[in-house]
């Protein structure tokens, strides 16, 4: 087994094992603790649990899905054909052959373990306004690979779509098919007719939506051509022959990136649609568990500031403190049902300190302020006199409002955390995902998503 092989099942059977452990965990109901969900909150995030399990179901077929896009008569489903080499999908001369997604199977490497599912969709023009872009965006999610098929001189429509297609952040490939017609057309042409639509309308760099690398040139069916017959008694007559379509530079593209990158590519796009998912479970049970949320801090505020108050020494009350802060974080993991990773555990330590030293500087302010702090109060003459009373007093009022202030504090950083934490860890999703764009190579089709994806 090959190096770069090896390295595409390590991303494969690390993705399978994350949904696994994802699935899991928010499969269960004991997560939640003694806070079971409500119906409410089950109905919200079943699709996106549905969305885990789909990612995982794609990973276990190790299918590779490749959807077509683009106008009307462009040449999608001729193009699928010629791939498949069999008239699978129906073509002609009218507009709109295509009114449905269809899916078809394609195994060109079998000994690669992959196989290939090839999606054909309506034209984007036979799709109005939000309904358009609503389902080229649902597919695009779930695809691993875009062919966006154009003919001819690019028109602004072609192009709007193709930033939007961009903006789901997987790998495309713009197809400029019936080159038969357009002898003459080479990449760079179309590049510039991209530049001026691009320069026209956001003055953006046209590299962060399309490459020449990224251009291949196809004529899924070509035009019939008429040639001279002779036949044996000297007779001569004109036919019409259809010639082989010219696909060679596509296949060899599809081709190269099922050997290169196919597994990888497979498992870095089932990990994004699985911390998606994640993402949105989190945002939707914190949102929706708000009110009971914040009745657990302001508890644990209160509870915190009578405990601040009334002690007198400095050290227990820090203590006391970091004690009180990790007990509300785990209230909330449990109310939200959400994990606590590493990450979001070193993070929130960090704040749990943070909010400990502004009590400590608190105190010691407090203390110069009234000449004396409720400590030095205790410790020189007890609660002998009023002035003593009124020193304590006064220190622990301040003391108390700062600690109460530092729970809400590291409350509301809690649920962001949690929120946000909830696909890092060691066999998390937005971990993995990662750690599979530092390793691929500059000249791969997932190259380009070292910049879109890293950071999230």
């Amino acid at each position: 087994m090959s190096k770069k092989t090896s390295k595409q099942e390590t991303h494969y059977n690390q993705a399978r094992a994350s949904l696994q452990q994802a699935i899991s965990w928010y499969s269960g109901f004991r997560r939640h603790g003694n806070c079971p969900p409500s119906d409410r909150l089950q109905k919200t995030v079943k699709k996106d649990l549905q969305s885990l399990q789909g990612a995982l179901d794609k990973l276990d077929r190790q299918a590779l899905r490749i959807s077509t896009f683009g106008l009307v008569s462009c040449g999608k489903s001729s193009l699928i054909n010629a791939l498949l080499q069999e008239e699978a999908v129906a073509t002609g001369a009218l507009h709109g052959v295509t009114t449905s997604l269809t899916i078809l199977r394609w195994n060109p490497f079998p000994e690669e373990g992959l196989e290939v599912e090839l999606i054909d969709t309506p034209g984007l023009d036979e799709v109005g306004g939000e309904s358009r872009a609503t389902m080229a965006r649902e597919i695009a999610q779930k695809s691993d690979l875009i062919l966006f098929v154009v003919a001819g001189d690019i028109t602004k429509t072609e192009y709007e779509a193709l930033r939007a297609l961009r903006s789901t952040q997987k790998p495309l490939i713009l197809v400029f098919n019936k080159v038969d017609l357009y002898p003459d057309l080479d990449r760079q042409q179309i590049y510039l007719q991209l530049q001026k639509l691009n320069s026209a309308g956001t003055m953006g760099n046209l590299e962060d939506i399309i490459s020449t690398q990224e251009i291949v040139m196809v004529a899924a069916k070509p035009q019939p051509i008429q040639v001279r017959v002779e036949s044996a008694e000297g007779g001569v007559s004109n036919s019409w022959e259809n010639p082989e379509p010219q696909i060679e530079e596509l296949h060899q593209a599809i081709c190269q990136i099922l050997q290169q990158e196919g597994k990888s590519l497979l498992a870095l796009n089932a990990l994004v649609q699985g911390r998606d998912a994640e993402v949105n479970i989190a945002q939707k049970t914190i949102e929706l568990r708000q009110e009971e949320a914040q009745k657990i801090i302001n508890q644990y505020a209160r509870y915190k500031a009578i405990a601040v108050a009334a002690n007198p020494v400095i050290f227990l009350d820090l203590i006391g403190g970091i004690v009180a802060d990790l007990a509300l974080i785990r209230s909330l993991s449990k109310l939200y049902g959400l994990p606590i990773t590493t990450y979001e555990a070193s993070n929130l330590l960090r704040r749990i300190i943070a909010s400990s030293g502004g009590l400590l500087l608190g105190e010691v302010g407090s203390s110069l302020f009234l000449s004396v702090g409720k400590s030095g109060a205790v410790l020189s003459s007890g609660f002998a006199t009023p002035g003593a009373i009124t020193a304590y007093l006064g220190t622990a009022t301040a003391q108390g409002a700062i600690a109460a202030y530092g729970t809400f504090v590291i409350g509301r950083v809690a649920q962001v955390y949690l929120e946000q934490g909830c696909t890092w860890g060691e066999m998390g999703a937005s971990t993995l995902i990662k750690d599979i764009l530092s390793q691929i190579e500059p000249d791969t089709i997932m190259y380009r998503l070292r910049q879109e994806l890293v950071g999230q």
